[in-house]
């Protein structure tokens, strides 16, 4: 692990760090002193700046860790197939933490993924909770369907090499112009300036490699992800935040647990709970924290 200058924005009281782990680099942050850990990962349009008010309120009570995803931020690019290899990388990049096992808080896309960790190492996760989030087998799938409202980016971005022809080269508006105004995430909360962060890394040669790869997983592994579910049912407590999706993501995620999971709803909140709402999430964290 090595202690790095941020390249890109940053906040005040967290270090960041690259990683090298399971055959890629990762870019993380860190805060906090004591207190069990947190590992926070991000959905799409997102990378760790999507925690930016969320880390200062957990790291009060906890040591706080926000990871870009491979393909994300500033980690490394990701091949076409890197789906279930995200899950890994997570795995290990707590390995060498060596802070031991974690709360897992994955929001949007990255359900998949921290789904993925805590059914294959479940020995990494004391908790698991999905923020606004979904899984490929269990509903996923229909949100990638426009006849049905679903979102036609899904598509065109799971279908290889279109992330690179049509995404890359207009990351700036497709994030700050297009699709913030389309969830209508109000400025207060996703502002010019944090609009520009993720389009500095989105926009890099492989920016969008991530987040085309996690889409693609989701349209396609379904089935696997069902056979794991039955195979390795979570058996550690999991939670499901929800605003606008909130039924959706407990009964993904109830469904691959032994227990189901708890549902919070966060009414009046869009879907980019993070960053919408980061004082309300907190609370509502903290609290699930508190009781296990």
């Amino acid at each position: 692990m090595t202690v790095i200058t941020p390249t890109g924005a940053t906040i005040p009281a967290v270090t960041h760090h690259r990683a090298q782990v399971n055959g890629t680099e990762l870019h993380y942050v860190a805060a906090g002193a004591s207190g069990p850990p947190i590992l926070l990962v991000h959905g799409f349009p997102e990378t760790w700046w999507a925690f930016r008010g969320l880390i200062p309120r957990l790291a009060a009570q906890h040591r706080v860790y926000a990871v870009d995803l491979r393909g994300f931020g500033d980690s490394a690019v990701a091949d076409e197939n890197h789906s279930a290899a995200a899950a890994t990388d997570l795995g290990a990049l707590i390995e060498l933490l060596a802070v031991g096992p974690m709360h897992v808080v994955g929001q949007d896309l990255s359900g998949g993924v921290v789904y993925r960790l805590a059914a294959t190492h479940p020995e990494h996760v004391i908790s698991l909770t999905a923020v606004e989030s979904g899984l490929a087998g269990f509903g996923a799938e229909r949100l990638a369907d426009v006849t049905e409202g679903g979102a036609w980016y899904i598509g065109a971005l799971a279908a290889p090499g279109i992330d690179r022809l049509l995404f890359e080269k207009e990351a700036a508006a497709f994030i700050g112009e297009y699709l913030y105004p389309l969830y209508g995430v109000p400025a207060t909360a996703v502002g010019p300036a944090d609009s520009s962060e993720f389009a500095r890394t989105y926009g890099r040669n492989g920016g969008f490699s991530g987040a085309a790869a996690l889409y693609r997983g989701m349209l396609t592994e379904g089935a696997e992800l069902r056979a794991l579910a039955e195979q390795r049912p979570l058996r550690m407590p999991v939670t499901a935040i929800g605003s606008r999706g909130g039924g959706f993501t407990q009964a993904a995620f109830g469904a691959v647990s032994v227990e189901g999971a708890t549902g919070i709803q966060l009414d009046g909140v869009g879907h980019y709970v993070a960053q919408e709402a980061p004082h309300r999430l907190a609370e509502a964290l903290i609290e699930v924290f508190a009781r296990l």
